[in-house]
């Protein structure tokens, strides 16, 4: 039985989508500035990022071409300004929702960022990322996922232990905004029988709750063999 209430797709994230990327940024890390180079870390092999969407009917998709096209006007003026006239890519008609990005370095993967629109928060979202970025990882063969998160948020460290983190390390004072400690985790071994039988159930757990509109392909999640 189908126990949420938002519906939406995960892919990976493409240029038309970062005006939305950038939106949600905001609204989840407010006091972070700069913000994320998208254009810039989307050509990093090193990386993957990827969006949670609502997939656009026809009402919507004409909606969002009338607020896609202000956007893209502005975002082209600035092209324009700085780039010497190349255009902008057409904003998403789909409705952003949610953003991930891993970062690849010497079998680690590094969960750099999960973050969720404001008006769709508290409905599985953030687990749904969390479970693509340690898909992506293991389509990557990573040996471990890493993050931090600041010691003040509690419900981001429930939801990683949930997950198998573990804390490893401690970075002082490592946000500037705040001054705040970072709290470095890590899980077990990916493909460990231990890790791998977690995984599949936190797995089942989340099937459940979505119903047949689950959205992660979860080829790489499939850890019987």
């Amino acid at each position: 039985m189908r126990l949420t209430a938002v519906r939406c797709r995960i892919r990976p994230m493409e240029l038309r989508d970062i005006p939305q990327a950038m939106e949600i940024e905001r609204q989840s890390f407010p006091t972070i500035w700069p913000q994320t180079v998208y254009q810039r870390e989307l050509k990093n092999r090193m990386a993957r990022y990827l969006v949670a969407y609502e997939p656009a009917d026809e009402e919507r998709a004409e909606e969002q071409h009338d607020d896609g096209a202000a956007i893209d006007r502005r975002v082209g003026g600035l092209v324009r300004r700085f780039l010497g006239g190349l255009p902008a890519p057409a904003a998403s008609a789909e409705r952003i929702i949610g953003t991930t990005g891993v970062w690849f370095m010497m079998g680690e993967g590094h969960i750099v960022t999960i973050a969720v629109r404001q008006d769709c928060r508290r409905q599985g979202l953030g687990e749904l990322l969390l479970t693509a970025g340690l898909e992506a990882a293991l389509e990557a063969q990573q040996e471990h996922v890493t993050l931090e998160y600041r010691t003040s948020n509690q419900a981001a460290r429930a939801l990683y232990e949930k997950y198998g983190f573990n804390q490893v390390g401690v970075r002082a004072r490592y946000y500037t905004d705040s001054q705040e400690d970072a709290v470095l985790m890590t899980t077990p071994p990916l493909r460990s029988p231990e890790y791998r039988k977690l995984l599949a159930q936190r797995i089942a757990e989340q099937r459940a709750r979505w119903g047949g509109d689950y959205p992660l392909a979860g080829r790489a999640l499939r850890l019987d063999g």
